[in-house]
């Protein structure tokens, strides 16, 4: 009872080498993505002005009203584009160069714009920008995708959930870091903006320089690389102890999957029956959290604040502030993913932002009335952001992860991040049009999309906390109606029926052997019964002639006839 105790035990530790791994790769890579995501905010009329005077010098006129919004947008929307683009690369890369050899090769696309975008005052030249923005797009998209994977693989299964809402809480500290220093009286002005723009190429330099000596993942080693050393060697490590043979047979088991399948990719995914559910999963958590409103209620919190009294000067300190509430609360939710499990924050924070969506709704209608409305407001954009920052932002990437096989999971990540690209680039599109169209009721839609999500995951997503990747392949395996066998005799990984085995080629299993020998038994049994009967039968026609000399008055000592033979 001890030992299994002291086993148990091990299993959570946090080692030195799991721990740093997991820094190194959340802040060199998913870092980037929170901050280029916020840092063009702030700068953006220097920005603008740059863009003008730059046309003026090259063309002695300014631009258009409308030149200057179109190349604008293209510096905005450049990212998710790009984004949507290394959603793409994933499938490939990862298969090739390894979780850990990805996140490495993404850093060009990180160091490099970081040097273009903060030479590009000095070169008089916005073109760079674009660009450079367009590169740093594929370098979140590769890193949304890749270190939830990578750490999700590294990580023991009772510590899987906790590891995988770290890159999550390093995209909302990247956030907040664009937030401070895109102040104005720190970054955000005339000279500082080049600077801001080229802060990005420092997280990944540190993950360049730290990254190589921590493992790549086990299940990558084994799986696709087929290098059991290599795989132990990792997982020790990652561990801090030598006894790592229960692990080794469960990655064991997909690497025999992997065997007969091979590698499954997008178009095969779409095709596979056993597989239906988790991909309709993750398109629909990927699209509920992007047009979950999360976007629309950043770009009105300043409204809100000004409306609700707060000087202008003093939003961007208050914007912050908002910053600081979504790390505090994806902080809460490394701590609480492994206590409360994925599916109760799902449920509670598409709830929770439902919620705050028709209040908000209600609140913008009538604060032009009420005179405490805008406070109501306020209060709704921190729930809301509370609630996002606990369940929907960081869960259905570590959904992802737990819910594919070794073989499908790198196609699975193409299709979610693909989804969650497309969708964060519709929201930017079309976001200005819904406002503009429906005014204060647009959160009705976003409130509607969270909604009907949370249904979804009340009524189809499993929880997955605290199980292995086998024993949740096999939940999904009865919600799509096909065998509950693992993967590599089932369909999941084959995507083909079974073929039946030649006669001989497979031994029954103990039970059907048993009673195959029983019903050996009972067959010989049969065939030696008519020998048996006939010698009743001819036992039975002396005893009849007997009783019929008998019955005839026969003299006994001259008529009767000789006792039966007994044979046996």
């Amino acid at each position: 009872m001890e030992e299994k105790e002291s086993k148990t035990k091990r299993e959570g530790k946090l080692t030195p080498v799991l721990a740093f791994a997991t820094l190194i790769s959340a802040f060199g890579s998913s870092f980037q993505y929170g901050y280029n995501v916020a840092a063009i905010n702030s700068p953006s009329r220097f920005m603008q002005e740059f863009y003008n005077e730059t046309y003026y010098d090259r063309n002695t006129d300014y631009l258009s009203d409308f030149s200057l919004k179109l190349l604008w947008s293209l510096s905005v929307s450049m990212f998710p584009f790009g984004g949507l683009i290394g959603s793409l690369m994933v499938g490939f890369l990862v298969n090739k160069f390894g979780r850990k050899g990805t996140l490495l090769l993404n850093n060009v696309f990180s160091i490099g714009p970081a040097i273009l975008m903060g030479s590009s005052e000095v070169a008089g030249s916005f073109e760079i920008i674009i660009v450079a923005r367009l590169l740093v797009g594929i370098c979140a998209g590769l890193s949304s995708n890749v270190v939830p994977m990578y750490l999700g693989e590294l990580a023991p299964k009772n510590l899987r959930g906790a590891l995988g809402v770290v890159p999550q809480l390093f995209i909302t500290v990247g956030i907040l870091a664009a937030q401070i220093l895109g102040l104005r009286n720190v970054l955000a002005n005339e000279k500082g903006w080049p600077i801001l723009l080229g802060v990005t190429g420092i997280p990944a330099a540190v993950q360049l320089l730290l990254l190589p000596v921590f493992p790549e993942s086990p299940r990558y080693l084994l799986v696709q690389r087929k290098d059991l050393e290599a795989a132990r060697k990792a997982l020790r490590l990652l561990r801090g102890w030598d006894f790592v043979e229960d692990e080794v047979e469960e990655i064991r088991q997909e690497y025999e999957a992997e065997q007969a399948a091979g590698f499954i990719s997008v178009v095969k995914l779409f095709r596979i029956r056993s597989l239906r559910w988790q991909l309709i999963s993750i398109v629909v958590l990927m699209a509920g959290q992007q047009l979950s409103g999360v976007n629309a209620i950043y770009y009105y919190a300043d409204t809100i604040y000004e409306e609700a009294g707060v000087a202008k000067d003093n939003v961007q300190y208050v914007t912050a502030g908002t910053g600081a509430v979504n790390v505090a609360i994806t902080i809460l939710a490394v701590f609480v993913v492994e206590l409360l499990g994925r599916r109760i924050l799902l449920l509670l924070g598409f709830s929770a932002c439902f919620l705050a969506c028709c209040l908000l709704t209600v609140a913008l209608v009538l604060q032009a009335t009420v005179s405490w409305m805008p406070y109501l407001s306020i209060a709704c954009v921190l729930s809301y952001v509370i609630g996002h920052a606990l369940g929907p932002s960081p869960i259905p990437a570590l959904i992802i992860t737990e819910i594919f096989m070794q073989s499908s999971r790198s196609s699975a990540f193409m299709v979610g991040g693909s989804v969650h690209w497309i969708c964060n680039f519709a929201v930017g599109l079309l976001f200005p049009f819904i406002q503009e169209g429906l005014g204060s009721y647009c959160f009705i839609v976003f409130g509607g999309v969270c909604f009907l999500t949370a249904v979804f995951v009340f009524f189809v997503i499993p929880e997955t906390k605290d199980k292995t990747f086998m024993e949740i392949n096999l939940t999904f395996a009865k919600m799509n109606h096909v065998s509950e066998v693992y993967p590599a005799a089932g369909e999941e990984l084959k995507g083909i029926p079974e073929q039946t085995e030649p006669p001989g080629g497979k031994q029954l299993p103990d039970k059907l052997t048993l009673v195959s020998e029983e019903l050996q038994t009972v067959a010989d049994g049969l065939r030696e019964l008519p020998q048996k009967l006939r010698l009743v039968s001819e036992d039975l026609k002396v005893a009849s002639e007997a009783l019929k000399a008998v019955s005839e008055g026969l003299p006994e000592d001259s008529k009767q006839p000789p006792p039966p033979t007994v044979r046996l």
